[in-house]
């Protein structure tokens, strides 16, 4: 008996400054991020996107890919795409793209991929604020005598 419907493995997930196609069809990620480095908070990004591939199943299938806020809560973005695979031995690769996002403060925020509402991966995405060469660093903070 031959399956009709096999749940898909997630090949790989990134989280990319910008995606862009060759006349080939191929694509070109720009800009890997496994840290975004901020010069401050609140700062709004002009685009990221999730690049996924999908694998090694059967079937048709709903991907959802969540862009969830340090507080564990708060979703910041969500997309969701269709998608089919008609057989094991072929791919599907989705890009969710996400414009004008705000981090609203430095933490660690996840981005969550599931497919048929099962999770298949979450993964962290620490939002920095780094100084910006030609900045005075902050003065550090002097301590105080304890009083007798």
């Amino acid at each position: 008996m031959t399956p009709n419907r096999i749940l898909p493995d997630l090949q790989c997930s990134l989280l990319v400054e910008d995606v862009r196609q060759e006349a080939s069809g191929n694509i070109i990620l720009v800009g890997v991020l496994g840290v975004i480095r901020v010069p401050q908070v609140p700062i709004a990004a002009p685009k990221v996107c999730v690049v996924n591939r999908w694998c090694a199943g059967i079937g048709q299938f709903n991907e959802q890919v969540r862009l969830v806020a340090p507080d564990g809560q708060q979703v910041l973005r969500k997309s969701n795409a269709k998608f089919a695979l008609p057989d094991p031995t072929q791919t599907a690769t989705l890009v969710s793209v996400f414009p004008g996002i705000e981090f609203p403060t430095a933490g660690v925020y996840h981005i969550e991929v599931l497919v048929d509402d099962v999770m298949k991966i979450r993964y962290p995405i620490p939002v920095v604020v780094v100084q910006q060469p030609g900045q005075a660093p902050a003065a550090p903070a002097i301590p105080q005598a304890p009083k007798a």
